[in-house]
Protein backbone atom coordinates (compact mmCIF):
# COMPACT_ATOMS: atom_id res chain seq x y z
CA UNK A 1 0.00 0.00 0.00
CA UNK A 2 1.38 3.21 -0.65
CA UNK A 3 0.88 6.84 1.24
CA UNK A 4 -2.00 7.82 -1.06
CA UNK A 5 -3.83 4.85 -0.15
CA UNK A 6 -3.31 5.21 3.56
CA UNK A 7 -5.15 8.67 3.20
CA UNK A 8 -8.00 7.84 1.59
CA UNK A 9 -8.72 4.55 3.88
CA UNK A 10 -8.68 6.90 6.65
CA UNK A 11 -10.94 9.86 5.29
CA UNK A 12 -13.60 7.58 4.48
CA UNK A 13 -12.89 5.84 7.61
CA UNK A 14 -13.57 9.38 9.12
CA UNK A 15 -16.71 9.87 7.22
CA UNK A 16 -18.18 6.60 8.45
CA UNK A 17 -17.56 7.29 11.65
CA UNK A 18 -18.98 10.81 11.40
CA UNK A 19 -22.07 9.14 9.92
CA UNK A 20 -22.26 6.68 12.68
CA UNK A 21 -22.30 9.31 15.21
CA UNK A 22 -24.41 11.44 13.86
CA UNK A 23 -27.05 8.70 13.26
CA UNK A 24 -26.34 7.48 17.50
CA UNK A 25 -26.89 10.96 18.41
CA UNK A 26 -30.16 11.37 15.94
CA UNK A 27 -31.24 7.92 17.73
CA UNK A 28 -30.90 8.97 21.14
CA UNK A 29 -33.05 12.25 21.03
CA UNK A 30 -35.90 10.00 20.55
CA UNK A 31 -38.42 8.65 17.86
CA UNK A 32 -39.99 11.39 15.19
CA UNK A 33 -42.67 13.33 16.75
CA UNK A 34 -45.49 12.11 14.40
CA UNK A 35 -46.61 15.33 12.62
CA UNK A 36 -49.77 15.97 11.10
CA UNK A 37 -49.75 16.64 7.41
CA UNK A 38 -51.38 19.81 6.46
CA UNK A 39 -54.73 19.38 3.84
CA UNK A 40 -54.03 20.70 0.98
CA UNK A 41 -56.47 20.88 -2.09
CA UNK A 42 -59.55 19.80 -0.12
CA UNK A 43 -62.99 21.22 -0.99
CA UNK A 44 -62.71 25.05 -0.63
CA UNK A 45 -66.58 26.57 -0.45
CA UNK A 46 -66.79 29.93 -1.95
CA UNK A 47 -67.87 31.67 1.00
CA UNK A 48 -67.45 35.07 2.84
CA UNK A 49 -64.32 33.89 4.67
CA UNK A 50 -62.66 33.23 1.76
CA UNK A 51 -63.32 36.26 -0.14
CA UNK A 52 -61.96 38.24 2.44
CA UNK A 53 -58.97 35.83 3.46
CA UNK A 54 -58.51 36.00 -0.26
CA UNK A 55 -58.68 39.68 -0.09
CA UNK A 56 -56.27 40.35 2.47
CA UNK A 57 -53.66 37.94 0.27
CA UNK A 58 -54.15 34.37 1.69
CA UNK A 59 -54.42 31.80 -0.45
CA UNK A 60 -56.78 29.25 1.41
CA UNK A 61 -55.32 25.49 1.25
CA UNK A 62 -58.54 23.57 2.23
CA UNK A 63 -61.65 23.61 3.64
CA UNK A 64 -63.09 22.24 7.55
CA UNK A 65 -61.05 19.67 8.67
CA UNK A 66 -62.05 17.46 11.47
CA UNK A 67 -59.29 16.10 14.30
CA UNK A 68 -60.30 13.14 16.08
CA UNK A 69 -59.29 13.06 19.50
CA UNK A 70 -59.71 10.14 22.12
CA UNK A 71 -58.94 10.09 25.59
CA UNK A 72 -58.49 7.30 28.16
CA UNK A 73 -60.45 7.62 31.86
CA UNK A 74 -58.95 5.31 34.47
CA UNK A 75 -57.17 3.38 32.01
CA UNK A 76 -60.91 1.89 31.30
CA UNK A 77 -62.89 4.68 30.12
CA UNK A 78 -62.43 6.04 26.98
CA UNK A 79 -64.48 9.04 25.69
CA UNK A 80 -64.02 10.23 22.26
CA UNK A 81 -64.52 14.29 20.93
CA UNK A 82 -63.02 16.06 17.58
CA UNK A 83 -61.42 19.78 16.97
CA UNK A 84 -62.99 21.25 13.81
CA UNK A 85 -60.09 23.70 11.70
CA UNK A 86 -62.05 25.83 9.90
CA UNK A 87 -59.66 26.85 6.63
CA UNK A 88 -55.89 26.08 6.38
CA UNK A 89 -54.27 29.47 4.52
CA UNK A 90 -51.37 30.37 3.19
CA UNK A 91 -49.01 33.51 2.54
CA UNK A 92 -45.52 33.88 1.81
CA UNK A 93 -44.86 30.70 2.39
CA UNK A 94 -46.49 30.96 5.79
CA UNK A 95 -48.79 28.57 6.78
CA UNK A 96 -51.94 29.63 9.07
CA UNK A 97 -55.08 27.67 10.21
CA UNK A 98 -58.07 29.25 10.60
CA UNK A 99 -60.80 29.61 13.11
CA UNK A 100 -64.28 31.24 12.03
CA UNK A 101 -65.43 33.59 15.29
CA UNK A 102 -69.05 32.13 16.28
CA UNK A 103 -71.77 34.87 17.48
CA UNK A 104 -72.66 32.68 20.17
CA UNK A 105 -69.27 32.08 21.39
CA UNK A 106 -67.29 34.58 21.10
CA UNK A 107 -63.90 35.19 21.84
CA UNK A 108 -63.15 37.54 24.64
CA UNK A 109 -59.30 39.07 23.50
CA UNK A 110 -57.78 37.96 27.04
CA UNK A 111 -54.51 35.93 27.21
CA UNK A 112 -56.41 33.29 29.19
CA UNK A 113 -59.76 33.21 26.84
CA UNK A 114 -57.21 33.28 23.46
CA UNK A 115 -55.37 30.12 25.34
CA UNK A 116 -58.19 27.94 25.71
CA UNK A 117 -59.40 28.54 22.60
CA UNK A 118 -57.38 28.50 19.90
CA UNK A 119 -53.71 27.10 21.68
CA UNK A 120 -54.88 23.47 21.19
CA UNK A 121 -55.19 24.00 17.36
CA UNK A 122 -51.20 25.39 17.09
CA UNK A 123 -50.54 22.02 19.26
CA UNK A 124 -51.49 20.15 16.78
CA UNK A 125 -50.04 21.34 14.05
CA UNK A 126 -46.38 22.91 15.12
CA UNK A 127 -45.52 23.66 11.60
CA UNK A 128 -48.41 26.53 11.17
CA UNK A 129 -47.10 29.67 11.86
CA UNK A 130 -50.12 30.96 14.03
CA UNK A 131 -54.18 31.03 13.83
CA UNK A 132 -56.10 33.05 11.99
CA UNK A 133 -58.88 33.87 13.82
CA UNK A 134 -61.81 36.04 11.37
CA UNK A 135 -64.65 37.63 12.44
CA UNK A 136 -67.15 38.47 9.84
CA UNK A 137 -69.08 40.71 11.93
CA UNK A 138 -65.81 43.07 11.75
CA UNK A 139 -64.45 42.25 8.78
CA UNK A 140 -61.13 41.69 10.26
CA UNK A 141 -58.59 39.04 10.60
CA UNK A 142 -56.27 38.45 13.76
CA UNK A 143 -53.17 36.74 13.32
CA UNK A 144 -52.26 35.00 16.44
CA UNK A 145 -49.05 33.35 17.16
CA UNK A 146 -48.03 31.18 20.53
CA UNK A 147 -44.49 31.63 22.21
CA UNK A 148 -44.39 28.81 24.66
CA UNK A 149 -40.94 28.69 27.25
CA UNK A 150 -40.58 25.92 29.19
Amino acid sequence: MEQGDVKVILLILIIVVGIIFWRFQRWLDGPNKKRRRIPRHSEIPQDEVVELLEGAGFDVLAGKTKIPITMMINEREQLESRLFIDYFAQKEERIYLVKVAKERKPLEMTGSAVRDMLLAYSLIYPEADGVLYVDMAQNKIKKITFHIEV
